[in-house]
């Protein structure tokens, strides 16, 4: 095993409970090898769901993306910054290309179109880009996260109808007086 794997084991290992820690074996790993997608993936991550700078967390995505277009590990965290920091027409274009990769977990991406479309309110639409996440899921222990972004979406489809059916029963009573 070389040193550098050594230190991005130990960064992933780390991530989240030991930031102090991650960073420091993710700071060894990069003086190995500046280019290794899966560092860059990880302080594009740190950027993001950490320290909420996004614009930054794009950007190491974007270089890890450059090297290596094939960085399958980067796509469902880079969808999930655009989405978090509402560039949502760079979000679906992404999707769109990742959906041609060959190898990626397609089930991955269709969540993250999902919740693309949850965002902008279009949950009918959210809806069936579940069904086509669980038509591509070929992990079992992925199915529940399925579950629960679906879950997720029909209770706020249901808020809605709810909201809908209270403001109908209003406007008929006013009609009635």
């Amino acid at each position: 095993m070389k040193a550098i794997d050594k230190y991005l084991f130990q960064a992933l290992d780390n991530y989240p409970y030991s930031l102090e820690e991650t960073i420091e074996s993710l700071d060894y790993a990069f003086s190995y090898d500046s280019k290794n997608t899966m560092i860059l993936c990880l302080y594009g991550r740190i950027q993001a769901e950490q320290l909420m700078n996004y614009e930054e967390a794009k950007s190491y995505f974007q270089q890890a993306l450059s090297i290596n277009i094939h960085a399958l590990e980067v796509y469902p965290y880079y969808l999930q910054t655009l989405i978090v920091n509402e560039d949502y027409e760079e979000a679906q274009k992404l999707i769109d290309f990742a959906l041609t990769v060959k190898g990626i977990n397609k089930s991955e991406i269709y969540i993250r179109k999902a919740i693309l479309l949850e965002v902008q309110h279009k949950f009918k639409d959210a809806l069936k880009e579940i069904k086509q996440a669980k038509l591509h899921s070929i992990q079992h222990d992925y199915d529940s996260g399925i579950s629960e972004v679906e879950k997720r979406i029909k209770g706020k489809l249901d808020l809605l109808k709810k909201k809908k059916d209270k403001k109908t029963k209003k406007d008929s009573k006013k009609k009635s007086k």
